[in-house]
């Protein structure tokens, strides 16, 4: 065989060794993609819930965060009567900015703590779920809630609101700080003045006026320098009930409200534009008539707190007394529209992130 034969037999056989490779490599790649589906999916579709979430979250404070800004000084403060008057005397001693003043920092912490928060809650629903099912010795919860035409059981209703609370508790070590230092930044003014006749005579307060004009961070380092480290965490026993009780209640709502409104709507999609607004607004409403006299209790305490170095008592838990539902009307209105907002853009983002079209991994393989 002279050398130009066994330079064409060498490259035949080349080729015949690469074919091979490619076949192996069309038969092994389909075999993996059929074997795990997940390795086919857009990387978007692997944090659906916390891009939806977080994109919905930022929508939502936007537009809530001013009537949040009233909210609190009506209940840290009783010297307004009406909403109308709280907003008028803020628009006269602060202007339009007052409304956002300590909104910024809030704005980056709260949207990563309810990212978080509806994070740990999917986890958990999905375990809580196995657990009930494998207790029952029936069908899971959300395999029920997925069922067209199934409405809420006891064992839904648990694993939704047992899942609320355990997101609603855990969240709670990471909020509170930052809510401490939101309410010292919408109460900074009034808290300045408090009852002096003037604002001169209110600045001879050290403590009270050490929190004017100051933006997210001083007013968090103004709290250190004044309390320590536990002075971020003032009113947490409240703060943490408040929200377990709170986070248990809307999220149960929520899912058990849509369950039904899909079904009385006769839709085979669980996430019914309508049904979810709809849903959204009454899970604001539900949790806020729940929790607001802790609320009011832990803005209170919150207040008294940052205006003094000495302890403070908390004031008395008391339902249906007045003076614990300042504001009330306001909160309500701003949770159900915050949440109509928030569910409405929540399952859209996700629908459309489910939508996105998955990598073309077969292509290699064609």
């Amino acid at each position: 065989m002279n050398m130009a034969d066994r330079q064409d037999r060498h490259n035949g056989d080349e080729a015949i060794s690469r074919d091979a490779t490619d076949q192996a490599s069309k038969t092994k790649i389909p075999s993996a993609l059929a074997t795990n589906p997940e390795l086919t999916k857009h990387w978007a579709k692997y944090y659906r819930t916390s891009i939806a979430s977080g994109m919905s979250i930022m929508l939502s404070q936007t537009v809530s965060y001013p009537l949040d800004s009233v909210k609190t000084r009506m209940q840290a403060y009783g010297r307004h009567r009406t909403i109308i008057e709280c907003m008028k005397d803020g628009y006269k001693t602060e202007g339009i900015k007052g409304f956002y003043r300590g909104g910024l920092g809030p704005f980056f912490s709260f949207t990563f703590g309810r990212t978080l928060s509806f994070s740990v809650y999917q986890k958990a629903k999905y375990k809580y779920s196995a657990l009930i099912g494998q207790a029952t010795g029936g069908d899971e919860p959300l395999v029920i809630v997925n069922r067209p035409g199934s409405i809420p059981t006891l064992a839904t209703i648990a694993c939704f609101a047992a899942a609320g609370a355990t997101a609603g508790s855990v969240i709670s070590f990471y909020a509170a700080p930052f809510e401490i230092t939101k309410i010292a930044a919408q109460t900074s003014e009034m808290m300045a003045k408090g009852n002096k006749s003037s604002m001169s005579d209110a600045l001879k307060d050290p403590i009270k006026s050490s929190y004017q004009q100051k933006g997210t961070i001083k007013t968090a380092m103004n709290i250190l320098k004044l309390r320590g480290f536990p002075g971020l965490y003032a009113g947490f026993r409240i703060h943490i009930v408040r929200d377990t009780i709170g986070s248990a209640i809307y999220f149960s709502t929520y899912e058990s409200t849509k369950q039904m409104l899909v079904k009385l709507q006769g839709s085979n999609s669980p996430t019914s534009p309508l049904s979810v607004a709809m849903a959204g607004g009454f899970c604001g409403l539900a949790s806020v008539t729940c929790t607001y006299p802790f609320d009011s209790v832990k803005t209170e305490y919150q207040r008294k707190c940052l205006e003094r170095n000495t302890a403070v008592k908390y004031p008395k838990l008391e339902w249906f007394n007045r003076k614990s539902y300042r504001g009330f009307g306001l909160a309500m209105a701003r949770s159900c529209v915050t949440n109509i907002v928030f569910f409405s853009s929540f399952e859209l983002i996700k629908k459309k992130i489910n939508q996105l079209p998955d990598p073309v991994l077969l292509d290699s393989v064609d």
